[in-house]
């Protein structure tokens, strides 16, 4: 087995990601590269199931907000079964839901935006055994993870077909692209994106009319995209 370096501290573990935000899938891959882990992404409940009848990592890091369901439920599963990888990690960026990831099994919750190389080394290793530690002393990396604007744009792009397509509805569609949306613009610090997106989840939530706050949304979308194209 591939030993774990001071430079190198997760050499030869195996992470699997739930994640459906390009973005935070990117930032994550990154930090594993960085630090010698090996990556596989699930975009959804469903694949993360295929992947985990096939073969059980030593990391699962769930997100939260999935689009077939809440990421808690996979906790919980894996808790309830007995089947649960050495280190299970929640992440999201609403993190009033810690204490909901805590009860269904996860070991650790991180909040989005996910940026700390050091964060995410340490997060995992203290949960690993000690014989899955790198011997002798190590620095630690206090890199920032800056993903490439690209994957942004992606998400963004995502979300505006996801506007589009359930534009005669403010039923799921719309509540899974607002809280997609949301943790993508928290991830990549975009203030103003976030203040759109709140601003259409309480015209939803109070029952309002929401065309004026989803054309500002899908304006600053398509803005934010277009500067990102010539970036």
């Amino acid at each position: 087995m591939t030993r774990p370096t001071p430079t190198r501290p997760l050499n030869g573990l195996s992470l699997l990601l739930v994640e459906d935000s390009r973005f935070t899938c990117e930032a994550l891959r990154l930090m594993c590269m960085r630090s010698g882990a090996r990556i596989r992404r699930a975009d959804c409940l469903r694949s993360a199931h295929r992947h985990l009848s096939i073969y059980r990592p030593d990391c699962l890091m769930v997100d939260l907000g999935l689009p077939d369901g809440n990421g808690c439920e996979l906790l919980q599963e894996l808790t309830d079964t007995g089947t649960r990888p050495p280190v299970l990690i929640a992440i999201s960026g609403d993190v009033s839901q810690r204490q909901a990831a805590l009860d269904a099994g996860a070991h650790a919750f991180l909040a989005k935006p996910l940026s700390s190389l050091a964060v995410f080394q340490e997060t995992i290793l203290g949960h690993l055994p000690l014989n899955r530690h790198p011997t002798g002393p190590r620095m630690i990396n206090e890199e920032t993870i800056r993903p490439d604007q690209l994957a942004y744009y992606d998400d963004l792009s995502h979300v505006v077909h996801m506007l589009d397509e359930g534009r005669e509805t403010i039923g799921d569609k719309l509540g899974y692209a607002l809280q997609f949306l949301r943790g993508v613009a928290i991830s990549a610090d975009d203030t103003p994106i976030s203040d759109a997106v709140e601003e259409l989840s309480r015209a939803v939530k109070g029952g309002h009319a929401i065309g004026t706050a989803r054309a500002n949304l899908a304006a600053l979308l398509q803005q934010r995209m277009n500067a990102l194209a010539v970036a």
